[in-house]
Order: structure tokens, then sequence, then C-alpha cells
């Protein structure tokens, strides 16, 4: 229910994901509820109509900052049948639950890693990864907060480096253990806020 897809003026090509908005309706007082915000995880992005204007129906055309919000959170702030709505938002720190979750897929010659659930910034921008055979290596992003390498670290325990927009660095030491396997999600500690 909290998250939210972004439009392309804030997306950063997917960088943004992760990240946590406090999001309140204003100017609106028929709709609005007031006195109301509410906290959403920036998870998906809201792709722009270029067939529409920017300021009649293409809500996520650039250069708006428009945040697509599910309606049950839609429904925290405003009520629904008001649609497209004026907000303010702003930036907060991400609070979470449990640790850093890193979920392991790709095959032999790769190594894909989706990284979620990363409290503080909770926007990665930098990861690095290091197997027992292996110094620590750079990721590269494929989309969002998933990361890729080519690299085949099967049979070794990995570790993880993570910086995040606000340059706050976390590792997690052998979070994923030596008999590790595709398809599995393993949990690290958590940035210190």
């Amino acid at each position: 229910m909290a998250t939210v897809g972004l439009s392309t003026a804030l997306f950063e090509r997917g960088a943004a994901c992760g990240g946590c908005y406090e999001v309140k309706c204003v100017e609106d007082l028929k709709y609005c509820l007031p006195g109301t915000s509410i906290v959403v995880t920036a998870t998906n992005f809201c792709a722009p109509n270029f067939g529409l204007p920017a300021d009649a129906g293409g809500v996520c055309n650039p250069p708006n900052h428009h945040f697509l919000l599910p309606i049950q959170a839609f429904e925290k702030i405003a009520l629904w049948k008001a649609g497209v709505m004026p907000i303010q938002y702003r930036r907060v720190k991400c609070l979470r639950e449990g640790g850093v979750r890193f979920s392991v897929n790709g095959r032999s010659f790769f190594l894909t890693v989706l990284i979620s659930n990363v409290g503080g910034a909770g926007d990665v921008r930098a990861v690095k990864v290091k197997g027992t055979e292996s110094g620590w290596l750079s990721m590269g992003r494929n989309w969002g907060q998933i990361w890729h390498i080519n690299t085949d670290f099967r049979g070794q325990p990995l570790s993880f480096e993570l910086t995040s927009s606000d340059a706050k660095t976390s590792t997690n030491f052998n979070v994923v253990p030596k008999d590790w396997d595709f398809g599995k999600t393993y949990t690290g500690k958590q940035f210190m806020l």
C-alpha cells in the first residue's frame, strides 16, 4: 500500500527506487483530508504519455513531479473521486523493520541481486560484492535496485558493501552463505540511522 510510482523528473532512471517521501494533499478543501500525510516508498516508474500535454492528461510527463499512488494510499490523504490532486512532498528517512534483503538471481556466468528493505536514505547508489575468491568488485545497476555483475560466484559466501544517496556505507560480510542458491533471499544488517 505504501509504494509509489514516480514520474520521469523524480525517478532518475531507477536510482530513486527505495527512497521514501512524505506526501500530503494541499490546496483543495473539498477533497483533501486535512492534517493527514502518508510516507511512501518509490518502487515504480510512472511512464510519460507523450501523446498528451504535460498539463492536460500527461501527468507523468517531464517536467511534472508526479506521484502515482495506489488507491489505499491515496485515500489516506484525499477522497478517491478527486483524481489528480496538488500535493506537497519531501524526502524522509526510511524506517524499516528487519535487515536489508538481498534477493539473488542469475546464472553461472552472471549474478543479479535485488536489494530491498533499506533503511535511512532507502535508495542505494553503489554496490560492491566480494566472494572468497575475489576482492571487492563494483556491480552495475540493472534497473531500480537490481544490481548485476558478470562473474561466477557459485560456492562462495558473498559480502556486499552498499552506499546510499546520503553517502552512508553499510557492509554486510558473508550475508549470503557458501551454499546459497539462485532464487533465494538473504537478510543482512540494516543501515544505522
